[in-house]
Parts: structure tokens; sequence; C-alpha cells
């Protein structure tokens, strides 16, 4: 598996992208508290070590690749889930 395929797979997988948006929703009640940019960092983080570590490995990809382009998807994947977050505040505020 190349990692053009495998970021291709890791933007499609359902549950990275459900626990990316638990994180947004967790960020976003606790922000006065906890602030934005390092919780969000750090569960971009913790998704792109965990999936790797806990799912059983793809054939030809080392954890540490799976991590690092784990890490780049969901960078991508939040850039959209926020960018639709904040879309749908602009819209709710009329």
């Amino acid at each position: 598996m190349t990692l053009t395929e495998l970021f291709l797979a890791q933007l499609a997988d359902p549950f990275r992208i459900g626990l990316l948006i638990a994180l947004i929703v967790t960020t976003m009640r606790t922000v006065a508290v906890t602030g934005k940019v390092i919780p969000l960092l750090a569960g971009a983080v913790f998704v792109a070590v965990l999936i790797p570590a806990t799912l059983s490995p793809l054939p030809g990809v080392t954890m540490q690749a799976a991590a690092g382009v784990g890490l780049a998807a969901n960078a991508v994947i939040l850039a959209v889930l926020l960018a639709g977050y904040a879309l749908f505040r602009r819209i709710r505020r009329g």
C-alpha cells in the first residue's frame, strides 16, 4: 500500500471522522477553560497515533508511517470540519 492510498483511506475512515467530530464538539464546549488550539492539536495527534496502534497493521505500512500520514489526514479533516462548524454558526446567527 502506497502512502497516497493510505492517506485516501484515512480520509474516508468513518471512525477517524467520528473521533474528530467528537473532538471538535468537546473542544467547543470547553473552549472558555481550555482554549481551542492546544486541545485540537493534542486530540489530532492522539487520534493519529491511537488508530494505527490499536487496529491490525496494514501490510507494508509501519506504525510510524501510518501515524505520520494520519496527522496529515487529521489536519485535512479538521480543516473541513472546522470550516463547516464556522459556516453552521454563521448561518445560525442569521
